[in-house]
């Protein structure tokens, strides 16, 4: 499977968001290839948007990526958990795209020993973007890596025919920037993380 090439990523942000899903996010790995197709993502475009690292154009070690060129892993850590990026915009634009959810392809099992805990339904593997980083076994030592070279890649994938789209989950202190409509997903894929009141982190981590 070839990588998708450093110019798909020099898309508008929004449409980037758009035009991941239905993607297959692979990861080379020791143990045999492991991989899913993008079912949902969130736009954050930096000097903006509140809910973003980058807000203002605040610039960090650890948002330093974001500030160069599109399709490079800005990968962070949330509440324990590994959350992974697409760096998009312009060069010196910080913009990204979460990788929030993935559908299984290859190495399932593989996830689910990822994961080291029981699963009861397959998808609960990677209905989240802390539960796909731990399936795929990607770190914070990917930070930085051009996904669109291997190990750690995005390829083309299959058709999407309904896109969703709606508020980002998990920003509720961020202002205005709470109601933007820049989560993407593929409408009725079961895959989709879904916010449950109060339960809503389990859903997303767990």
């Amino acid at each position: 499977m070839n990588a998708l090439k450093p110019s798909f990523y020099e898309q508008d942000t929004l449409q980037l968001s758009k035009t991941l899903l239905g993607k297959l996010l692979i990861h080379e790995t020791s143990a045999g290839l492991i991989s899913g197709w993008i079912v949902e993502t969130e736009a954050y475009i930096g000097p903006i948007d509140q809910a973003a690292h980058s807000f203002n154009n605040r610039r960090t070690k650890r948002t330093e990526i974001m500030y160069g060129a599109p399709g490079f892993a800005y990968i962070y850590t949330m509440h324990n958990h590994t959350l992974l990026n697409v760096v998009s915009g312009k060069l010196g634009n910080p913009e990204a795209v979460l990788i929030r959810a993935i559908e299984p392809v290859e190495g399932i099992e593989f996830m689910i020993q990822s994961r080291g805990e029981h699963i009861h339904q397959t998808n609960q593997l990677t209905n989240g973007p802390g539960k796909l980083t731990k399936a795929l076994q990607i770190s914070n030592a990917q930070y930085g890596h051009p996904l669109f070279t291997k190990p750690l890649y995005i390829a083309e994938g299959k058709e999407i025919k309904t896109v969703s789209s709606g508020p980002r989950i998990g920003i509720d202190n961020k202002g205005e920037a709470k109601f933007y409509p820049w989560r993407f997903w593929e409408t009725g894929n079961g895959y989709v993380s879904k916010k449950l009141g109060s339960n809503f982190e389990n859903n997303l981590f767990t």
